[in-house]
């Protein structure tokens, strides 16, 4: 799937919830999506012409775009398409890489701060999973992405400390 795909599928995913406006579907991709995707406004205005233009959506008597019958169709067609892989970037293990220019008190840093936005992301994502309702049969597809969340946000907490700890602890020397 396509990057252009990829934002379709979440615009159309948006609109599937209820009518709005495009800085509403942007702003409810950052709140509900936004531990797990992102869209900016210069991807979801274009995508909303295009998805208009092709009858995908359409503007209520309030100038709100509706998902259409042919946009929920092809919103499924969207879900059922493999899910493109995206290459991966991660500034915090590009500097690690290079950490001998960095110095072991610069990582100790980079692991400090990337612990603390770990942390908020966990009380946020523990915030959403309070307001969802488990036994409402579509909230627990959500929910399934704020565990999703919770499980890497521990596991990168526990890393952070096992790599502290290979900072921080001197390498054994075999002996010989």
């Amino acid at each position: 799937m396509r990057k252009r795909s990829q934002t379709e599928l979440a615009v159309l995913g948006a609109l599937s919830l209820a009518p709005m406006s495009g800085y509403r579907v942007r702003a409810e991709i950052l709140s509900t999506l936004g531990h797990f995707w992102a869209e900016s406004f210069g991807q979801i205005y274009p995508t909303l012409a295009r998805l208009e233009a092709a009858g995908l959506v359409a503007r209520d008597g309030n100038a709100l775009y509706v998902l259409t019958e042919p946009g929920r169709l092809r919103l499924v067609e969207l879900l059922r398409e493999a899910p493109e892989s995206s290459p991966p970037r991660n500034g915090v293990l590009l500097r690690l890489f290079f950490g001998r220019e960095l110095g072991i008190d610069g990582c100790l840093e980079l692991f400090d701060q990337m612990e603390r936005e770990v942390q908020e992301k966990l009380r946020a994502l523990a915030e959403i999973r309070a307001e969802l309702d488990p036994g409402d049969p579509d909230e627990r597809f959500a929910l399934i992405t704020v565990s999703a969340g919770e499980h890497s946000g521990r596991a990168t907490l526990a890393w952070i400390a096992e790599s502290r700890a290979a900072l921080t602890v001197p390498p054994m020397r075999p002996k010989v």
